[in-house]
């Protein structure tokens, strides 16, 4: 499964890890334990860089959480549950799609309650796309 790309999708996520790894001291992220440990429910916070219209600053950082639905070989997939705030609403990225992500990614976790199980449950607004040939 491919993970978001900048140029394709718009969008694309940026490796908690590697933020830990520039900055231990100041940039805490869970174990790695932990973030290879979740299931439908949990919710995993993670870093997007988004394309905008703007000659002058193309792209923004925000964090968002996401809310894990299924596991897979290269880690999870999951339902955004954050809306951006750089971008208007609309089909590609905005609470409900469906996206893939990695243990590396994440840099928060919470644990799961009621609403995320039901959201983990549920079909996404939007599946993620299949692979590009």
């Amino acid at each position: 499964m491919r993970e978001p790309d900048l140029f394709i999708d718009g969008w694309r996520l940026h490796s908690g890890e590697q933020y830990h790894a520039a900055a231990p001291d100041t940039f805490l992220i869970p174990p790695r334990m932990a973030r290879q440990n979740l299931w439908p429910g949990y919710l995993a916070k993670l870093i997007f860089e988004i394309h905008v219209d703007n000659d002058e600053d193309p792209c923004r950082v925000e964090r968002m959480w996401v809310i894990v639905r299924e596991l897979t070989k290269e880690g999870y997939l999951g339902i955004l549950d954050n809306n951006p705030y750089c971008i208007e609403e609309n089909d590609e990225l905005w609470s409900g799609i469906e996206l893939p992500f990695g243990p590396h990614h994440i840099i928060a976790i919470e644990v799961p309650d009621e609403r995320s199980v039901k959201i983990a449950d549920s079909t996404p607004i939007r599946r993620w796309p299949p692979e590009i040939a």
